[in-house]
């Protein structure tokens, strides 16, 4: 009989425990990689969906050079939390690296057009879920990824926010003329890749087509401020600015 009630009891305390860890982790989004359709190219990608069912608005999320990292992993995971379906596409086919010379080459030897292709490719699908609010899609991208997410803009005229971290900026006005969606853009004052002057130059011209534009340049932060395994050039406060800006931004364009 004692040896039943101990084992009655240790069954009650698993549950207890069991319960206890989906209390904490209810609100978690559920993320894994998924295979993206693509006609005969493969494509995959990150997915991060809010826990609870319904429909949300989403983000096709681009990121660095350094290709699919745990840390874009884990910003994309951040956005679903915030009520998004997040979508990291996979530019470079599950090639990842922490060496800038490789990152370099990697960025060199992805083409613009499948890069594009790539993320228009991620739009249509968010666009045909069931969970996704058609006419809510927004972009967001870092560094490379950053300027990537201003050519979806670009190129898909159905997107309804975009957003640039320190990404390249064109200034071709034929260009620039064929966004339809507001941009955000937060960039470092001391980043010698996109300087001030040209972040200026793309607000003036965005400004001059009768754009949405929000740029901020953050005093003593370089390139890649946000990102928190850089370890000389992440600045705390203004990547929490960033990051607050990014989100209020994205609730009043898609929300």
């Amino acid at each position: 009989m004692k040896q039943a009630l101990r084992i009655i009891a240790a069954a009650v305390l698993l549950g207890l425990i069991a319960a206890a860890i989906l209390t904490v982790h209810g609100d978690a989004p559920k993320a894994g990689m998924i295979q993206i359709p693509n006609g005969a190219q493969p494509l995959s990608g990150f997915l991060a969906t809010p826990d609870k069912p319904g429909q949300y608005p989403a983000l096709v999320v681009v990121h660095e050079w350094w290709g699919l990292t745990d840390w874009v992993k884990g910003e994309t995971q951040k956005l679903a939390e915030q009520g998004y379906v997040a979508l990291a596409v996979d530019l470079y086919r599950g090639k990842v690296t922490n060496d800038p010379e490789e990152a370099h080459e990697l960025m060199r030897g992805l083409p613009d057009d499948r890069a594009v292709s790539d993320l228009k490719a991620a739009f249509d699908y968010l666009n045909t879920r069931k969970d996704v609010e058609r006419g809510h899609i927004g972009s967001i991208g870092w560094c490379m990824g950053g300027g990537y997410s201003l050519q979806l803009a670009i190129h898909e005229p159905r997107l309804a926010a975009c957003v640039v971290n320190y990404g390249a900026l064109p200034t071709d006005a034929t260009e620039l003329q064929q966004i339809t969606a507001p941009v955000l853009g937060n960039f470092g004052a001391l980043d010698r890749g996109i300087t001030p002057d040209d972040v200026h130059a793309f607000e003036k011209t965005m400004t001059g087509l009768g754009k949405r534009v929000d740029v901020k340049v953050y005093d003593g932060a370089g390139h890649a401020f946000e990102n928190s395994t850089n370890a000389t050039g992440y600045r705390p406060e203004a990547a929490a600015d960033a990051w607050a800006r990014s989100v209020a931004f994205l609730n009043k364009s898609l929300k």
